[in-house]
């Protein structure tokens, strides 16, 4: 079996597992509902961003809001994918889920679960995410969040986006490439 070959199966491999990654996500979106789990998920992973770097707390407090992902998976071995769930924030309350999807091509290779937060420095930006039209593209980096590493990060074009790796080993570390669909909640 040559390169080809297997370059072949690795693609149908990835495009059969992103199709099944879209058909849980349109089923839980069909299912509907307001999961309370999510939100004890997110509140969780803010308590953990902010010991690991105790100045996030500024972020936390000062942005107009802020979509919070506990788990984001991701794979690839040239053609990669990652999705997560999670749920957006506005003055310290949940509003809505959101979900992310990536697709990426190039040199890569691996798999990763990390968590991610993303900021809104204003109202603008953040009705820029809610209506969808909020993508990181190209090579677009995230900032890995250790002790200290927000003290002199800015937002860029709006946004200010922090990772934080749970396990996994992956060569390529961008956000490129990212979509996401915004459901407020229904009260």
């Amino acid at each position: 079996m040559g390169i080809t070959s297997v370059t072949r199966y690795i693609v149908k491999f990835l495009n059969l597992t992103l199709f099944l990654m879209g058909v849980v996500v349109y089923a839980q979106e069909q299912i509907g509902g307001w999961d309370p789990g999510a939100v004890a998920k997110a509140e969780e992973t803010i308590k953990t961003f902010k010991v690991k770097d105790p100045e996030m707390e500024k972020f936390f407090q000062e942005a107009h809001g802020y979509a919070v992902f506990p788990r984001v998976g991701k794979g690839a071995v040239g053609v990669g994918g990652a999705h997560g769930s999670g749920v957006v924030f506005q003055d310290d309350e949940p509003i809505g889920k959101v979900n992310m999807t990536q697709i990426t091509v190039g040199f890569q290779f691996g798999g990763q679960a990390y968590s991610e937060v993303i900021f809104f420095e204003d109202e603008q930006a953040m009705r820029k995410f809610k209506r969808g039209k909020l993508k990181f593209a190209g090579q677009v980096s995230a900032v890995a969040v250790t002790l200290g590493a927000s003290a002199d990060v800015a937002y860029q074009n709006g946004v200010a986006v922090f990772t934080m790796t749970k396990a996994g080993l992956m060569y390529e570390a961008s956000i490129g490439g990212q979509k996401f669909k915004y459901r407020p909640k229904k009260e």
